[in-house]
């Protein structure tokens, strides 16, 4: 049995990124133990070996409350991604294990450290848009990616030799680069939101297989290749807007 464990439910929980848990629950059933840790517990990653942690998207006030809390296992955090523990930070999550956010007053608030880069918040400037990607399997095949992006900011770092998606359409961490999130081994942090887990069924797979699941049949997998289907064609449409 593996052990799921997601992060702050209570507060990380924008955009139905909730429902990338509730969709692994349906697929994995009682394969998997999961674990839903509230702000004022003590994660269980602390103490024990989790095979996957998960963070989805917060209010941009709560990303401060949150560094502030996992703070204190900020090297049992690093001792896992060296392990090779899976992790999958959607939305603005994984802002927070960068250096740093920056404020539109040129404020700071520091974050864990865990990767070189950081994240600059312009509240009055939303960016909407959609994305396409690819993203390597273990076998080495080159699979499209397909997701969502609504953010106050933009993460900057060298992430050519880390990275979780290759774009083809839409831009990746920030307008300036195609390559989208931050991928350290088996840590990966990003932008897409959708949520992820439940567009995209063939990444599903792959990080599940990744946390030690095997390959597995996903919670209406014929359904949702199908869905993933008709987005892919629409997103490869070149008269379809992509930004």
């Amino acid at each position: 049995m593996i052990i799921i464990e997601a992060l702050y439910t209570e507060a990380c929980n924008l955009f139905g990124d909730r429902f990338n848990m509730d969709y692994l629950e349906k697929s994995l059933g009682s394969r998997a133990a999961f674990c839903y840790t509230s702000l004022n517990e003590t994660p269980r990653f602390v103490t024990e070996n989790v095979n996957m942690l998960y963070m989805g998207p917060m209010p941009e006030r709560e990303q401060g409350y949150v560094i502030d809390r996992l703070r204190p296992y900020t090297d049992r955090l690093r001792e896992l991604i060296e392990a090779g523990t899976v992790m999958l930070f959607t939305g603005n999550a994984f802002e927070v294990f960068g250096s740093y956010i920056e404020n539109e007053d040129g404020s700071r608030i520091e974050g864990l450290g865990l990767y070189e880069g950081h994240a600059v918040r312009k509240m009055m400037q939303r960016f909407n848009g959609t994305f396409l990607g690819t993203f390597t399997d273990e076998t080495g095949s080159q699979i499209q990616t397909i997701g969502f992006k609504s953010q106050f900011t933009h993460t900057y770092a060298d992430n050519s030799s880390g990275y979780c998606f290759q774009g083809i359409r839409g831009c990746g961490i920030n307008p300036e680069t195609k390559l989208e999130g931050i991928r350290i081994h088996n840590f990966f942090g990003t932008y897409l939101i959708g949520p992820i887990l439940v567009v995209n069924p063939y990444f599903t797979k792959y990080l599940l297989r990744l946390a030690g699941a095997g390959d597995v049949t996903l919670a209406f997998e014929d359904d949702a290749v199908a869905a993933y289907e008709v987005r892919l064609k629409e997103f490869n449409d070149p008269k379809r807007r992509i930004g």
